[in-house]
């Protein structure tokens, strides 16, 4: 499964809600996961260098791939259940190549003007990207939201704007917390520095409504079924050739 955390506005936190996801799906659903960073900038392979330096922290794999990379991501999809790719923020070849075979993607806004103007273009992008990929499932989410009640009007008005386009927008959302910045200095996850704070309820929500799951028992349960079904296919390949080398 290929995840692409992308957009048009820089500044709303991509690669942070990618490295969060990226560890959830490893330490808590058991998962194989490979990052790709395409963003020149290396916020995400930074993070990666400072995370693997640690050796008590489960390790995550991260590429850096740039242009026209969908022949390597669907390569890279043989060999992990999950290739996340953290897209810059800006619309290049990069953020459509992986729009062509991604089968979900996560738009973080944060619930500012200059971040809403982007939607329309981005409604676009999209649309023109199901085209060639329809099976492709895009969400908005709101990040970075205000934590003040008297602000609480701004998330609403958000999700109000995103929703008058075709694309899906997450219920779950992330507050500004220092615990985002915290963690992604020391190549920790908020999971991994509190699991049972609020950032780290916060980004299992958000990865769980993207892909439709309860919980990470049933992505976990999922993954077994999964790995069993492709074990079951290679036996019966290998079977069937040993028949036909008999005949």
């Amino acid at each position: 499964m290929i995840i692409l955390v992308g957009g048009e506005k820089g500044g709303s936190g991509k690669s942070c809600l990618a490295q969060n996801i990226a560890v959830f799906l490893t330490k808590e659903c058991g998962a194989s996961v490979i990052m790709v960073d395409c963003d020149p900038q290396r916020t995400t392979s930074d993070w990666i260098q400072a995370r693997n330096n640690n050796p008590k922290l489960p390790a995550i794999n991260c590429v850096q791939l740039y242009g026209k990379i969908r022949n390597d991501l669907l390569s890279l999809e043989q060999h992990y259940d999950y290739v996340i790719v953290d897209c810059g923020g800006q619309d290049n070849l990069a953020l459509r190549a992986t729009m062509s075979v991604a089968s979900h993607i996560l738009m973080p806004l944060r619930p500012k003007r200059r971040d809403l103007k982007t939607v329309s273009h981005m409604d676009d992008v999209v649309a023109t990207c199901m085209m060639i990929n329809p099976k492709m499932k895009a969400s908005f989410v709101i990040t970075q939201c205000p934590n003040l009640p008297s602000q609480a009007n701004r998330i609403v008005e958000a999700k109000e704007v995103c929703r008058t386009y075709d694309i899906n927008v997450l219920n779950a959302i992330t507050y500004s917390r220092n615990i985002y910045d915290d963690s992604e200095e020391s190549g920790l996850s908020v999971i991994e520095i509190e699991p049972k704070g609020k950032a780290a309820g916060e980004i299992r929500a958000i990865a769980c409504e993207m892909l439709e799951v309860k919980n990470a028992v049933e992505i976990r349960n999922q993954l077994q079924q999964a790995h069993m079904s492709k074990m079951r296919g290679n036996y019966g390949t290998g079977r069937s050739q040993e028949k036909l080398y008999a005949i």
